[in-house]
């Protein structure tokens, strides 16, 4: 499936932890030969270089630390092709499997909500995604980053079978982690996402709700390419 210039669109996907929203944007950007901006991994990379400069010490971060580690942080992508998709980079240094880990996910919410983490990225994001033709995920696409996004969608699931998806991606990575952490996790970032202050996670007034609890991956593309086609049929 593919697209003439002219009807390139901004796809925002946002929604709840472990939804699989960055699976499911790799697969519509390869399908349309779209950008992927994987928005999660840029609060994680920030998260990261915090914990390794001395913004996260013994579990509390330090909000004054770590805005003054962001004129330090450039984030950049690049296409593996093994993988079929991006990795990040922090400073020139692949850190995709530094990003990941349970150390990471612990404090990724807090560092989020910090005013100038968000406003540097969504600056950054925003650059990204000026000519159209994206696909972003993350937190508040459809209600900051890209509010005049054509195709606007957000994801849920049921926070265990959430927790089953994370378990066994990082199983199969070999790290040592328990169902239970990983639940735990989960519901506290669901809850901090929803409460922080500034750009909470919410679903924006015209976005379309994806409960992909029981779906497979195939039926997911299929819902996804009825509603681009409601889109694409309505710009025309």
């Amino acid at each position: 499936m593919g697209f003439n210039d002219k009807r390139k669109i901004v796809i925002a996907i946002d929604g709840h932890s472990s939804c699989g929203k960055s699976t499911f944007a790799k697969a519509i950007a390869a399908r349309l030969g779209y950008i992927f901006i994987d928005t999660g991994a840029m609060y994680r990379s920030v998260t990261l270089y915090a914990l390794e400069h001395g913004g996260i010490v013994d579990g509390i971060v330090d909000e004054d630390k770590i805005v003054s580690l962001l004129d330090q942080i450039e984030i950049t992508f690049r296409f593996n092709p093994a993988r079929g998709a991006s990795d990040v980079y922090i400073n020139g240094d692949f850190a995709e499997g530094k990003i990941r880990t349970i150390e990471v996910s612990n404090f990724v919410s807090p560092v989020s909500s910090i005013g100038a983490v968000r406003s540097k990225l969504v600056a950054m994001q925003q650059q990204m995604g000026r000519h159209r033709g994206v696909v972003m995920d993350g937190r508040d696409i459809g209600t900051v980053v890209f509010p005049d996004a054509e195709l606007k969608i957000f994801m849920t699931a049921d926070p265990k079978v959430r927790a089953e998806r994370r378990y066994a991606e990082l199983t199969a990575k070999g790290d040592k982690v328990s169902f239970e952490e990983i639940l735990e996790n989960v519901i506290s970032r669901d809850k901090a996402d929803t409460t922080r202050a500034i750009s909470p996670l919410r679903k924006a007034e015209d976005a379309i709700v994806l409960d992909n609890s029981t779906m497979t991956v195939e039926q997911q593309m299929e819902w996804f390419d009825a509603e681009l086609n409601r889109v694409l049929s309505s710009l025309e």
